[in-house]
């Protein structure tokens, strides 16, 4: 599990790309420090396994679900990436619970100057957008936000200048594909309150709200 508060910006480095997957040698300094082999890193919120380091680089592989499902698929050497060690128990939550599992890509509709901050727009697949809620969280490309709107299949959220700045953020451009985890808090209250016929199960909100929830 994740934060949604990236810890350093990486580097793509050497790459074996194969048709059902990719081994990926990333550069970074800061998330090495305590990681051991089979430790979770997310790479542009993708949860990735270290299957070897040195001190100055990490490498893992991306299998073809990873890479059917994210960004990960069209990544090239130089590529700047977004980096996070898996979350501690008994540390601060300064995001929100994010798993590292995504669940498909947007698309950057356009980027608007909003104060000091930047106001992003994002296309989405019309059956992500009931999972994304105004004022709730979302982890873009793995940075934790704050949904400001949604609709009409596109969401808005609004990026301080520390958060352009040290993330990947800063490079992108209308049209730049992004890797989306929407909550996963939301993701189960669906799953138990709609029936896989599409029907609705016995749970309903009425009965969530009853019992505290």
């Amino acid at each position: 599990m994740f934060t949604g508060i990236i810890e350093e910006l990486g580097t793509v480095g050497q790459m074996d790309r194969r048709p059902d997957s990719i081994k990926l040698t990333i550069q970074a300094r800061k998330v090495l420090e305590g990681t051991q082999l089979g430790d979770s890193i997310a790479v542009n919120g993708v949860c990735l396994t270290v299957t070897s380091m040195t001190d100055s680089s990490f490498t893992a592989d991306v299998m073809h679900e990873t890479m059917r499902r994210s960004s990960l698929s069209d990544i090239k050497s130089g590529s700047k990436v977004n980096l996070e060690r898996a979350m501690q128990v008994g540390g601060r939550l300064g995001g929100h619970i994010v798993s590292g599992h995504i669940d498909g890509v947007g698309h950057i509709a356009r980027i608007a100057a909003d104060g000091i901050a930047r106001v992003i727009t994002i296309s989405i697949p019309k059956d992500m957008e009931p999972f994304i809620v105004e004022k709730g969280s979302i982890a873009i490309d793995g940075i934790s936000l704050t949904v400001v709107s949604v609709g009409n299949s596109q969401f808005s959220v609004s990026i301080i200048p520390h958060t352009m700045a040290n993330t990947t953020l800063i490079d992108k451009h209308p049209g730049a594909v992004v890797n989306l985890e929407t909550d996963v808090i939301g993701k189960y209250v669906h799953s138990f309150t709609t029936a896989h016929t599409g029907k609705r199960s016995g749970i309903t909100m009425e009965t969530l709200l009853e019992n505290g929830f």
